[in-house]
């Protein structure tokens, strides 16, 4: 595939499966063995597309009206890179935390690899210390905990 291709594929992960959700357009995009490779997070690391599906129906029922925004992509061969920024009400219990009705907003970024006309690979990092920082789940710097 081309790297436009291999952007728009990303894209419509981001949009339509996180963003609106649509659970089933993962199984289209995402290899069923793709390989999770981020640090310890809000969440155990997915893999393959029921993986993904675990993720997000996760943080839907955490926030509710969680939505996704795209703030930058770039691509390179078969490499495409995405900075996003996830906003909602925190509505029900995350790692454990109950629910505090406090809006959030976090963001990432997640370089995907893809082979085929499927993610195969995806790396990422997201600002969980800000995320726990706003639930009032760690204490703000220059705080005492």
């Amino acid at each position: 595939m081309s790297t436009e291709e291999n952007m728009a594929l990303v894209r419509r992960y981001a949009e339509e499966g996180w963003g609106k959700k649509n659970l089933a357009v993962m199984d289209e995009l995402v290899a069923p063995d793709m390989v999770e490779h981020n640090p310890i997070g809000m969440m155990d690391q997915h893999q393959g597309a029921e993986g993904v599906k675990r993720t997000i129906l996760s943080l839907q029922t955490a926030f509710p009206d969680f939505s996704l925004t795209i703030e930058e992509m770039l691509a390179d061969q078969d490499k495409v890179a995405l900075r996003w920024t996830i906003r909602g009400t925190h509505q029900g219990t995350l790692m454990g935390i109950a629910p505090t009705g406090k809006a959030v907003s976090w963001s990432g970024v997640n370089i995907f690899r893809l082979t085929g006309g499927k993610i195969v690979e995806e790396s990422g990092m997201a600002d969980i210390a800000g995320l726990l920082q706003q639930l009032g789940a760690l204490p703000m710097h220059g705080q005492a905990s």
